[in-house]
């Protein structure tokens, strides 16, 4: 696998958002070939038909609003494409990748990490120069 290098959201790709602020235990749900947990307080994300949860701290840590229920996603990240399959663990459980996706993360040092695919990534980020 190559070097993690810095990456930005592609401008103009807002996602729609809505935090789960009840009075719950929050809920489990299977995406990504895995198991995922929603805990009170994060995030159920809609980013143009791909619905998924954030954790709460990491989507404050990465998103801004743009007007009520619309975020953009700010905050740089950091990746590298796979050179083979796997798996990485994430805030919300894990998800298993192919080779060739882009392992992500939201921090330089790999944390807040996460897997998309290919055609994904390349259509929602871009190198950050």
């Amino acid at each position: 696998m190559g070097e993690r290098q810095r990456y930005r959201r592609r401008p103009g790709i807002p996602v729609v958002a809505v935090q789960l602020k009840l009075d719950t235990e929050g809920f489990t749900y299977k995406k990504w070939g895995e198991e995922q947990r929603c805990k009170p307080h994060d995030w159920l994300v809609n980013n143009n038909g791909d619905v998924y949860t954030v954790e709460a701290d990491s989507f404050a840590n990465t998103y801004t609003v743009q007007s009520n229920g619309l975020y953009i996603k700010t905050g740089k990240v950091w990746a590298v494409q796979a050179a083979e399959a796997g798996r990485v663990t994430t805030k919300e459980g894990g998800t298993n990748y192919d080779s060739g996706d882009w392992l992500v993360s939201n921090e330089a040092d790999g944390a807040d990490a996460y897997a998309v695919s290919a055609k994904k990534f390349e259509e929602l980020y871009e190198l950050d120069e």
